[in-house]
């Protein structure tokens, strides 16, 4: 079922929906910030956390994934 929550992360304001969807037998999630593009969000052993795995993950500020896994994650 898909998400959508807003974060203040460093200030600035975010949009976020997520919609959860299975991947080999792993949930995985489409996250869209403030209507921009699609990233998708798988959990990674080596963090210990979701992280975003698509090409233009590199473009999202650390600061706002981390705020979102842990609120995919139930953490915030």
């Amino acid at each position: 079922m898909e998400q959508t929550f807003e974060l203040l992360v460093d200030k600035v304001p975010y949009r976020v929906t997520a919609e959860p969807f299975s991947f080999n037998e792993e949930t995985r999630y489409r996250v869209t910030y403030n209507g921009g593009d699609d990233h998708i969000f798988y959990y990674d052993p080596s963090l210990g956390r979701l992280a975003p795995i698509d090409d233009d993950a590199g473009t999202m500020p650390d600061s706002l994934e981390v705020a979102i896994a842990e609120r995919l994650q139930g953490k915030r």
